[in-house]
């Protein structure tokens, strides 16, 4: 219930009672219809169906047993707007007609004649046509704002896109050429060391081996800046490379798959892609499990495995695990588990806006 709604039923109640008692034909029944009327406002526009079927009675109510008077069914004409808004265009058709032919049949009631209660109507006709044209319009400026917002986000995605892909150029053009060099030059060293038989330095061994893992790290960077089309489907060759590294992994899931987000799916996939890759560089040898569970308002993915886990600060993989699953509004868990370390991330599979 919002506050807004809140305010036109008191006001359209405050206009209702205000009418009546200047009429002077309501009695107790008449007043207490109209507040029920008013009162089912507050949540026309949460529920537009039931609202408008209340209001409708209450007004068919009125003009049948008290008077034949368009003012008490305001609450129906407001409720009619809001149902065709909301796409209930058969309920605010058969709504309307009903509400028409209820006051054709007061005015005979009140002792009008056919012709006079038939103008009437005519009359009354009008306002409705005119609350469903408004109704009309107003869905129609829904689309426009939802297109436009969608419009936005898809310019977003491709800007980002575009973004990464920049990120990735420079990347290479700065950093590759120059993490080859140092470690071309390093082998070559060892290389002439071990010729003459002279003793390799701790120090030249460590160049060597650092660069040669700076530029795999740089090369698994570029792959994941250049590769937007990480998908929740494309675990199983995840799975299926990792094994082919020696690393023993096993994958369930669980739940009724479903269309996701792309950013939800990115997300979650990029946190496995992470998780495997930690426990491959920290815990080489030990068993992993991962499972994706798909449920009603959230995709729960865990990544866990039996290696011995090893104390220190987190890396920069569980950081970027972090600020993505904080992006979507969900929460993750990584630390030591039972048998060795687990991540667990929740992901809620609504957007935002919605």
């Amino acid at each position: 219930m919002k506050r807004p709604d809140l305010l036109v039923a008191l006001v359209v109640g405050v206009v209702m009672v205000a009418y009546a008692a200047l009429n002077g034909v309501s009695g107790p029944g008449g007043y207490a219809l109209m507040a029920v009327g008013a009162a089912a406002l507050a949540e026309h526009r949460r529920f537009p169906v039931q609202v408008l079927a209340l209001t409708t009675a209450v007004a068919l109510a009125y003009v049948l047993l008290v008077e034949p008077e368009l003012t008490a069914g305001l609450p129906a004409l407001i409720t009619l707007t809001s149902a065709v808004r909301h796409g209930h265009r058969r309920a605010a058709q058969i709504a309307a007609l009903l509400q028409i032919v209820g006051m054709v049949a007061g005015y005979l009631l009140a002792g009008q004649t056919l012709l006079a209660a038939f103008k009437g109507g005519t009359l009354v006709t009008g306002w409705f046509v005119a609350a469903v044209a408004m109704g009309f319009a107003l869905m129609q400026a829904d689309q426009r704002a939802t297109d436009a917002e969608r419009t936005r986000e898809e310019m977003a995605l491709r800007r980002a896109g575009e973004e990464r892909l920049r990120i990735a150029r420079e990347l290479h053009d700065s950093l590759t050429h120059t993490i080859s060099v140092i470690k071309v030059q390093a082998g070559v060293a060892v290389h002439l060391a071990g010729k003459r038989g002279e003793p390799v330095a701790p120090a030249l061994s460590a160049i060597q081996e650092a660069s040669g893992e700076a530029m795999r790290e740089l090369r698994e960077t570029l792959e994941v800046l250049r590769d937007d089309s990480a998908a929740l489907g494309r675990l199983p060759e995840l799975v299926t490379r990792m094994r082919s590294a020696g690393q023993r992994v096993s994958l369930r899931v669980e739940g009724e798959p479903q269309t996701l987000p792309v950013e939800v799916e990115q997300a979650a996939y990029r946190i496995v892609q992470e998780a495997l890759t930690n426990v491959s560089r920290h815990a080489p040898g030990a068993e992993a499990s991962v499972l994706v569970e798909y449920g009603t308002h959230e995709l729960v993915v865990c990544v866990e495995d039996d290696g011995e886990t090893v104390p220190g600060s987190p890396g920069i993989g569980l950081t970027g695990m972090r600020e993505r699953v904080d992006t979507l509004g969900g929460t993750i868990e990584a630390g030591p588990a039972a048998a060795g370390f687990r991540v667990l991330a929740r992901l809620p599979t609504e957007r935002v806006a919605a």
